[in-house]
């Protein structure tokens, strides 16, 4: 080589732009604390309107007095455990420690087996906090005052659910830790889940729209304020999946919840029921997918 051969450049390394966006160093791109923020102040919102006021308590407990109030005209009652012998769809009835546990088992072995430690502790986080969160607002924090005189029969319920708790929570801990490529079909799985026990939940009396809505929003502040105290990097960034996939996922959710919230003696209560359903799987679906992190956009203009 002479003196006037350029310098050998080193050798380009196939793949080597389209590393993983877990495997890039500290991104400067601000920490996404706003949907943590929003989900908080949405759950505080419902309360406050909902449980706080009195057109807010007597709108919700006049749900009670539609229909003949007997459980069987819930279509999904066969699957709700309540008959001696049934077997619960999870987490209903006795079922809800068990999907519980085996929930945070499954989190535990995903995060021994891909190696995400950060990820999977914040996994674990979501749904502790979220599940324990619930417990402590329920009992001490935020109580149910009966401005209305209502039935002893509905003060029993306490904000938030903690029946739709559940899988929320666990949904939106497994996007964290799940390999990306599945991600999305992950969230698909787990919002069809969610919205077939929300409408349930809601039409069959054992909550009202504003405790499952609660339970939604707060297992979604939860896994903001994950990704919030995650360092960028290991935030789980948008995954290339089917461009139809959100309308088919919000499709098949918006059919779930009207078959899991469908009561035969009332059309008002199912529809409502139905339409709570929904909202807490768009709430999540977004939550955990619809909302590209930082790293991914830093990565693409990386590779422009």
């Amino acid at each position: 080589m002479t003196q006037h051969d350029s310098p050998i450049l080193p050798a380009h390394r196939p793949g080597a732009s389209r590393q993983a966006p877990d495997c890039l160093g500290p991104s400067r791109t601000p920490r996404p604390w706003i949907p943590a923020l929003l989900y908080t102040l949405g759950f505080l919102t419902v309360y406050l309107l909902a449980i706080c006021t009195p057109w807010g308590q007597r709108a919700e407990n006049t749900l009670f007095d539609l229909g003949g109030g007997n459980p069987e005209d819930v279509w999904l009652y066969p699957l709700s455990g309540a008959e001696y012998g049934s077997t619960p769809l999870p987490p209903l009835e006795l079922s809800a420690k068990p999907t519980l546990m085996v929930g945070l088992a499954v989190i535990v072995v995903l995060t021994l087996v891909r190696r995400c430690w950060r990820l999977g502790c914040a996994a674990l986080g979501v749904v502790i906090l979220t599940t324990g969160g619930k417990e402590v607002l329920k009992s001490t924090i935020l109580p149910r005052p009966d401005l209305v005189g209502a039935p002893e029969s509905l003060l029993d319920q306490g904000f938030p659910s903690g029946h739709t708790a559940i899988p929320a929570a666990l949904t939106l801990a497994a996007v964290l830790v799940v390999s990306p490529r599945i991600r999305p079909y992950i969230a698909t799985a787990g919002v069809l889940w969610l919205a077939c026990i929300a409408a349930y939940s809601a039409t069959k009396g054992g909550h009202r729209p504003s405790e499952v809505l609660g339970a939604t929003l707060l297992a979604c502040a939860c896994y903001g304020l994950a990704t919030w105290l995650r360092p960028p990097a290991t935030v789980p960034g948008a995954t290339r999946s089917l461009r139809a996939l959100p309308a088919i996922t919000l499709t098949l959710a918006l059919a779930v919840a009207l078959v899991s919230g469908a009561r035969n003696d009332t059309l008002t209560r199912s529809l409502v029921s139905a339409a709570t359903g929904f909202i807490c799987a768009a709430l999540v679906w977004y939550a955990a997918v619809g909302r590209p992190a930082p790293t991914a956009r830093r990565t693409r203009h990386a590779l422009d």
